[in-house]
């Protein structure tokens, strides 16, 4: 791959090395100058302009951070499109990360332009954070480089895996002594059941029985007999020795003690056991309190279906010094000590997720230039127009999917099929933006329960938009690099849709008539992302019988 400067009038199908400004317009790095851009720039004054240009020994950053991110990704684990040489992972569902910090590290080391960042093996993630990313460095990776690491990652299990969390029938036992509060059972019960909502999981009996090797043993049998798993232990002192109450118990019933003692603190008392295949945990006193503790991390292995073994708690020292701070995941207090925690996730709330991104189908026109049909109800390959464009939607990451609705509402509502939410705008005879007004007030509002990051305006007329598109524009996504508005580019001119950030809200809820959000795009041109995509399909709609002709025949 060259990179350096070249004069500007040179620079005509090489890649921006960095963002430069041409008069009113500015151009980012990455942009694959056109010659109508080399004039744009000449006309500003540009004389020499640093750019990429690959050769065949090269592999585009989009493609070689697409093929390793695919290369790593486990099941559960969902790959995002590639934009700007990044690919990224994220939790289908609410699990435990596993990563092989071995092989992470070989496929780090084959060379410099190949880069790949994950969580920490074990880490618990909530659906839609993100799990790992690939990042390609310079423009283009060697393509000797990415076939080799393909070939090392090939027949091995996957380096990225998640272990959802699944619901579990967990039994508890509670031991008391002469002087035991109800107050403080009812505390360790609520600590307790807390943590495994959280897991997805739920104490499905308890039993409170006297602080003696006899009670004890015989309420880890009963809930044994009932098809408690794992069994949980909480006794009323603390166990100080493989051989207290708790541990001699579990002996007594039957079962094992794989090892006590952790090297975790807080949660160095904590006793793993096991009553056939049925895990036992004698539960360290630690675990009253919402803070995380080493029971925490047997509990989530546990509620992910993982096994657990006397080595994998003694290999748990590293990161095993614990305290409270604002990037740990852990349940937190919400008020007094005397309160119960509020509910949390295990998953840090501040840790990088996918964004949250809806889908807004416009679908309310009059259709005047279609004559007597309607334009969206029109058969295009054995289906409706519109089921066209639903069918993307749905078939992307966004959510939810809205689809306003005007004009022969029903009969749209019906053609567009299940899976939607609609929204009907009863003025819609008003323009456009009336409809736009009425799906975005339809949204969850930005900072409630489920509150958006952007949304993604479609439009219904537009049947050969691909849902690869839409993925494309949300792996564009990214205000916080001043990424906020994303445009799909085709051979140089703009398409649909557009993706907004929610923080665009109030201007478009603004517009009036037949405006589009398009009138927008010179207030706000610093926020703007031009993201290429291969199909045309961004650039044509059908508003007449002939152009819907036309292009059936083309097809065929």
């Amino acid at each position: 791959m060259f990179f350096g400067p070249v004069p500007v009038r040179e620079a005509a199908g090489g890649i921006l090395g960095h963002s430069v400004s041409a008069g009113s317009e500015r151009f980012r790095k990455g942009r694959v100058l056109s010659a109508a851009d080399v004039d744009i720039l000449t006309r500003a004054g540009h004389s020499e302009i640093y750019i990429a240009r690959l050769d065949e020994s090269d592999m585009p950053e989009d493609e070689a951070a697409r093929r390793i991110a695919e290369a790593i990704a486990g099941p559960r684990a969902r790959v995002a499109a590639a934009f700007t040489g990044r690919a990224n992972l994220y939790a289908d569902t609410a699990g435990l990360v596993r990563i092989d910090p071995a092989r992470l590290d070989a496929l780090n080391e084959l060379d410099e332009a190949l880069t790949v960042a994950c969580l920490a093996d074990y880490e618990a993630v909530e659906a839609g954070q993100m799990l790992a990313t690939v990042k390609i460095i310079p423009f283009a990776a060697p393509r000797a480089v990415i076939e080799r690491a393909e070939t090392m990652l090939r027949g091995q299990p996957p380096l990225v895996q998640l272990a959802p969390f699944t619901p579990r029938r967990v039994g508890l036992v509670l031991t008391k002594v002469a002087d035991s509060k109800d107050s403080v059972l009812a505390k360790t019960e609520s600590a307790v059941a807390q943590r495994l909502a959280l897991l997805g999981s739920s104490i499905v009996e308890m039993r409170i029985v006297p602080h003696s090797e006899t009670d004890v043993a015989a309420a880890i049998t009963g809930l044994k007999t009932a098809g408690c798993a794992p069994i949980l232990v909480f006794g009323a002192s603390a166990t100080v020795d493989r051989h207290d109450v708790v541990p001699a118990g579990l002996t007594r019933a039957g079962g094992e003690v794989l090892h006590f003692g952790m090297p975790v603190d807080p949660g160095n008392l904590l006793m793993l056991g096991r009553h056939d295949a049925v895990p036992v945990v004698g539960v360290p006193g630690c675990a009253r309190s919402p803070k995380l503790n080493g029971f925490d991390w047997v509990l989530q292995r546990l509620c992910a279906g993982l096994e657990i073994s006397r080595r994998d708690i003694m290999r748990m020292g590293g990161g095993g010094l614990l305290k409270e701070i604002p990037s740990r995941p852990m349940p937190r207090d919400r008020g007094p000590r005397d309160q119960e925690p509020r509910d949390s996730h295990p998953a840090d709330a501040t840790a990088p997720r996918r964004p949250r991104i809806a889908a807004l189908i416009l679908a309310a026109g009059l259709s005047r230039r279609f004559g007597d049909g309607h334009k969206l109800l029109a058969d295009l390959d054995g289906k409706p127009v519109i089921r066209h464009v639903v069918e993307a939607a749905l078939a992307s990451t966004a959510r939810p999917v809205l689809l306003v609705t005007g004009h022969q509402a029903e009969a749209v509502s019906q053609a567009a099929g299940p899976g939607i939410q609609t929204v009907h705008n009863p003025a819609y005879a008003e323009g456009l933006a009336s409809s736009l007004r009425a799906g975005l007030s339809a949204l969850p509002p930005p900072g409630s329960e489920g509150g958006l990051d952007g949304v993604l305006v479609c439009l219904g007329d537009m049947p050969d938009v691909a849902s690869e598109v839409l993925e494309k524009l949300i792996a564009a996504f990214n205000p916080v690099e001043g990424r906020a508005i994303c445009l799909p580019v085709h051979g140089g001119k703009r398409g649909n849709p557009t993706l907004w950030g929610m923080q665009f809200l109030p201007d478009l809820m603004r517009l009036e008539g037949d405006a589009g959000a398009r009138s927008l795009f010179g207030p706000h041109a610093e926020w703007i992302c031009e993201v290429p995509v291969e199909t045309p399909g961004i650039l044509h709609d059908y508003d007449t019988p002939a152009m819907l002709a036309a292009r059936q025949g083309a097809k065929a």
